[in-house]
């Protein structure tokens, strides 16, 4: 799924039990309102009030949402937010972090309020308005968690944020679950106006919340940025900690002035660094992890189930997303320990090999009889795959892509690549919404009549042959880049290939402890020779 974690603050120096838990929560929050939000539609497209509200009726189909108007409705949110997340830098930068996202939580509270509405044209906007709030918080809220939240903590937050995401879509599979058999309005409107709760938590807490400190002494507001800073620390404004806190952000903001080459042009250069490669790198990992076919589970997954026979597709809905929150919450550790590459590619070879069973299944044993029976043995192999081809995802490709792109860039071209791949997620993201029930719906006839592949469970095949993609992908262009430094990352790239990164990798960490065993050696005798000196003068 889109929106993972962006921002390029480096923290501060805290231990606060308090603002750490505080940080997580909110952190939290901002991935929920992301998470909810594109889980809502897979559900609300297959309530039966909801079609007869905005669907069309045919002889042979009963209600149904014309393909076009299904492509519409679930992929124009992506669109939304592609806009809103470009909106998103500006608006920190005259706004505030702070008062963005609550201006952001504003757009949000519109466009939710439009989708309550029975228009159709009113529905779609409110869609896309919706999408634009989000945007602006998916984008300000770990921007603001990574300037403000503890050092000791800001890759557990940075996790955090994409857990969330997975527990918010949880959450909307659950309350779908609740109220699809409602026979009034209320059964697809009650989940759209839950969304309200999560926007009043994100948006008034953030009230209470001091201004990112960095923030203010970039705008040149020092007593402002005192005044936060004592209070994320718990400590005095006018204490030597904070002083020394303030003196450190101003150094780093100095220095990523004038190391930014404000220019989208310079990312694409063939430099010793290799720029070129980086970004390219970065837009495409964002593109493949959509190519995953991921979404077509969390946004069509309900009415995917729903065409194959399955008696309660909501159930197997929740069911995905439960997997999907406990398997992201249990990889989140094997990125340190596996590594990025490898993890990337077991995940990939993973999904490949679900997805393909899945298709040879659904054609050979899937079809439902004309009778109306199906074949119960083969609904659950369907089931199981699908579940553990979510497993893979949630440990691989989930948050471990959101780590890479985070990595690989250096510090001069990081905003500017951060926002090209990012960008492409989200285009990738609508692209494929968009397409998704062209391929999968049958041709409908008569005045709403459209043209569409029929492909079913088909669709599997295309979703293992892109996994099939990015595992190659990954092989010739990823670097492992685990436990190195920004500028060890930048020299495994002047110095070596892809193909030979890991064990370069094992190289410069070997180097750079013997340099710190060297150099505690000579620390060590210095302070002994220092000690003895006086008592052999006497």
């Amino acid at each position: 799924m889109a929106g993972g974690p962006g921002g390029s603050g480096g923290g501060i120096q805290s231990n606060s039990i308090f603002w750490s838990v505080v940080m997580s929560i909110f952190a939290a929050f901002g991935g929920i309102l992301f998470g909810y939000d594109t889980g809502t539609i897979s559900g609300i497209i297959a309530m039966q009030d909801w079609l007869h509200t905005f669907g069309t009726f045919d002889d042979s189909l009963g209600w149904f949402l014309p393909t076009k108007d299904k492509s519409l409705v679930v992929s124009i949110l992506s669109a939304g937010t592609f806009f809103g997340a470009l909106l998103a830098y500006p608006m920190s930068d005259r706004l505030g972090r702070k008062w963005g996202i609550i201006a952001g939580c504003c757009v949000f509270f519109l466009g939710t309020g439009l989708q309550l509405d029975t228009s159709w044209a009113c529905f779609v906007v409110g869609r896309v308005v919706a999408g634009f709030g989000v945007g602006i918080v998916s984008c300000i809220v770990p921007t603001y968690q990574s300037e403000c939240a503890p050092k000791s903590i800001r890759g557990l937050i940075v996790g955090a944020y994409q857990l969330a995401i997975t527990i918010g879509a949880l959450l909307a599979a659950i309350v779908l679950n609740a109220t699809k058999d409602w026979p009034t309005h209320s059964s697809w409107r009650t989940p759209i106006a839950i969304q309200f709760a999560w926007g009043a938590v994100l948006g008034g807490g953030m009230l209470l919340l001091p201004e990112s400190p960095r923030y203010l002494l970039l705008k040149g507001r020092e007593t402002a940025a005192r005044a936060a800073l004592g209070r994320l620390m718990t400590l005095p404004a006018d204490s030597k900690e904070v002083d020394d806190e303030c003196l450190g952000i101003t150094a780093a903001l100095k220095m990523e002035r004038e190391a930014s080459s404000g220019s989208f042009v310079e990312c694409f250069k063939n430099n010793e660094s290799k720029f070129g490669l980086r970004t390219w790198t970065g837009i495409w990992i964002q593109a493949w992890q959509q190519l995953t076919g991921i979404n077509f589970i969390f946004y069509y997954g309900t009415t995917f189930f729903q065409s194959a026979g399955i008696s309660n597709p909501f159930i197997i809905t929740i069911i995905a997303d439960v997997v999907n929150t406990a398997m992201t919450l249990i990889g989140l550790p094997f990125i340190d320990r596996m590594g990025r590459r490898k993890l990337l590619l077991v995940g990939a070879a993973g999904m490949c090999f679900c997805e393909f069973i899945v298709a040879i299944v659904g054609v050979t044993a899937g079809d439902i009889q004309a009778d109306g029976s199906v074949n119960l043995a083969a609904q659950r192999v369907l089931i199981a795959f699908v579940c553990i081809y979510i497993a893979f995802f949630a440990v691989s490709w989930g948050p471990v892509v959101w780590v890479v792109t985070a990595e690989i860039f250096p510090l001069s071209i990081r905003s500017e690549g951060m926002a090209l791949s990012v960008a492409s997620n989200w285009l990738w993201n609508f692209a494929i919404g968009y397409a998704t029930p062209y391929l999968v719906n049958p041709t409908t006839y008569g005045p709403n009549g459209e043209k569409a592949a029929n492909l079913g469970v088909k669709v599997f095949f295309i979703w293992g042959g892109t996994c099939m993609g990015s595992f190659l992908f990954t092989y010739f262009f990823v670097p492992e880049t685990r436990g190195l430094s920004l500028e060890q990352i930048d020299k495994l790239y002047r110095e070596s290939s892809i193909l030979n990164s890991t064990k370069y990798r094992d190289q410069i960490l070997l180097e750079a402890e013997e340099d710190k065993d060297t150099s505690f050696g000579l620390e060590k005798n210095y302070s002994i020779q220092h000690v003895d000196a006086p008592e052999k003068a006497e």
